[in-house]
């Protein structure tokens, strides 16, 4: 089985459009077990297949802990049917990038995702027509008001697409707030990759924005231009498996937090 993610975790965290386009060129392995479970392990649960835990590609063992989400990383693979399609499991997939990549090298990833925050999507605003204007700033302010007032990161804005250069306080004052156990580190770099905004992803981890608020944030340019000149049912399909990704992301998210929250 541990081909069937090899690629997904070799470079973590996951980015489902790769993920997804890897798959694509991948022919689908054909299912090999009858029974998907969860049994207790050495820091939390372990997945089964057959009885036997699931392992990474270099062999560690998954291990998932909240009960919870390993029973949602369960449910994909009892959800399979003939053949095995990883895209149709994101949170096997950001489960194996956790254990075989994110785990021993927290800080490293977490660098890699603070990268965004030089470039973030909100920052970077329309200059017309004023529907769009107000839409983004409808959307986009509240962040980052939240960021300056409450995390001290005072960020520039600018019209059209002109790179500008962020303040070295505020891109430290964000880097700062992002949490430090490797699963929501890794579930943030995901919301990061499909939304474009590591402030979005920041916004939502401390529960300044929810799901359904950062997803539409995201999507502010876009829905504008489905209004004005209808849907492209490729991009649409697309968006359909990126949203997918997300809500894993969003669930993994979630299950770290209610696990920090209980305590040691």
């Amino acid at each position: 089985m541990r081909e069937l993610f090899e690629e997904a975790a070799a470079q973590p965290p996951p980015d489902p459009r790769e993920s997804a386009r890897a798959s694509a060129r991948t022919p689908l392995r054909k299912r090999f077990y009858k029974e998907a479970g969860v049994t207790d392990a050495e820091g939390g649960f372990a997945i089964t297949l057959d009885g036997k835990p699931i392992r990474t590609p270099s062999g560690r063992q998954v291990v998932i802990p909240a009960r919870e989400l390993a029973d949602a990383v369960a449910a994909e693979w009892a959800a399979q049917s003939e053949s095995i399609d990883p895209v149709t499991m994101p949170l096997t997939r950001i489960a194996n990038s956790v254990v075989e990549g994110v785990v021993d090298r927290v800080e490293l990833v977490s660098d890699d995702l603070a990268k965004y925050f030089e470039s973030d999507l909100v920052f970077y605003r329309a200059g017309h027509p004023e529907g769009l204007v107000a839409r983004e700033a409808a959307h986009w302010d509240p962040v980052l008001f939240w960021a300056a007032e409450a995390l001290g990161a005072h960020f520039i804005l600018s019209e059209g697409v002109m790179h500008v250069k962020q303040p070295d306080e505020a891109l430290r004052a964000a880097r700062a707030a992002l949490p430090g156990d490797a699963w929501s580190v890794a579930a943030l770099h995901m919301v990061t990759t499909l939304t474009g905004s590591a402030l979005l992803a920041l916004a939502l981890a401390h529960g300044v924005r929810d799901a359904g608020q950062v997803w539409d944030a995201a999507h502010v340019d876009e829905d504008w231009n489905i209004e004005q000149w209808g849907v492209d049912e490729e991009a649409a399909a697309r968006r359909a498996t990126r949203a997918r990704d997300f809500e894993a992301a969003v669930t993994v998210l979630a299950a770290a937090k209610a696990l920090a929250a209980e305590g040691p």
